[in-house]
């Protein structure tokens, strides 16, 4: 099955886009020195306010371009496109990644889940997670949001993130039969599990993905979840979770 083409463009580093040194709305934002818009609000208050208002953060939408940006357009006409600039400017700033960090932080907190390590990428469940989840499941937007998520951290050297969250969303599935809705394995399946720039992570992880959905006995525990991170903290690499988990 063919690659969707925000995908190949996200895993080719968008080649076609030039930098515009003009347009500085996203590093400005992160640097709290720039209100998002259409909500007006910095993003030291829009983490403050809305924390825990899983209202707004389900039902408004424009916020998600401004925490998560990427240079694809997105459904925010209010929003800017990522400058390549940028991202060399955010990541060179300390509270500006902290910032973007805590906006993943938040996010997973609205899907149900909780940060155990920003070291490798270790996430539980929240205790709130059976209704977070259910939201998930019912309100396939997130799914798209999941996608931008995945794909801005990737750009801001944040892969370990995408990796813990993968891995356990597929533990959660081959475990415990959560997280688990068809619509749910398809995003994950054609679209989360490729926002990975790293080629050998991107293939370990899709190859797992790959077992888990045509070997009805696999199952991919939490135990084996934490083994495969550690694994990857200690050594850089996820090799031999295949031969650990079949």
């Amino acid at each position: 099955m063919s690659l969707p083409s925000d995908i190949r463009d996200f895993l080719a580093g968008y080649p076609h886009i030039e930098d515009d040194p003009r347009l500085n709305a996203n590093a400005e934002f992160y640097a709290n020195k720039r209100r998002c818009r259409p909500d007006n609000l910095l993003i030291d208050e829009l983490h403050e306010r809305w924390w825990t208002d899983y209202d707004k953060l389900e039902y408004k939408h424009g916020y998600i371009q401004w925490l998560f940006p990427l240079q694809e357009y997105g459904m925010n006409y209010e929003a800017q496109p990522l400058q390549k600039h940028e991202i060399t400017a955010i990541k060179a700033d300390a509270a500006s990644m902290e910032r973007l960090q805590r906006s993943c932080t938040m996010m997973l907190g609205f899907y149900g889940m909780q940060l155990v390590s920003s070291e490798n990428g270790e996430i539980r469940r929240a205790d709130n997670w059976a209704e977070r989840y259910r939201n998930l499941a019912r309100a396939p937007h997130n799914n798209l949001r999941i996608s931008r998520i995945l794909k801005c951290l990737s750009e801001f050297g944040l892969e370990r993130l995408n990796a813990g969250f993968l891995l356990f969303v597929l533990a959660e599935q081959t475990e415990n039969n959560q997280l688990n809705t068809q619509t749910i394995r398809s995003s994950m399946d054609r679209w989360w599990a490729n926002c990975l720039r790293d080629e050998n992570e991107r293939t370990w992880v899709n190859d797992l993905v790959r077992k888990a959905r045509t070997d009805p006995g696999f199952v991919f525990t939490n135990e084996a979840y934490r083994a495969a991170l550690r694994r990857r903290q200690e050594t850089g690499s996820f090799e031999d979770g295949d031969r650990e988990n079949a």
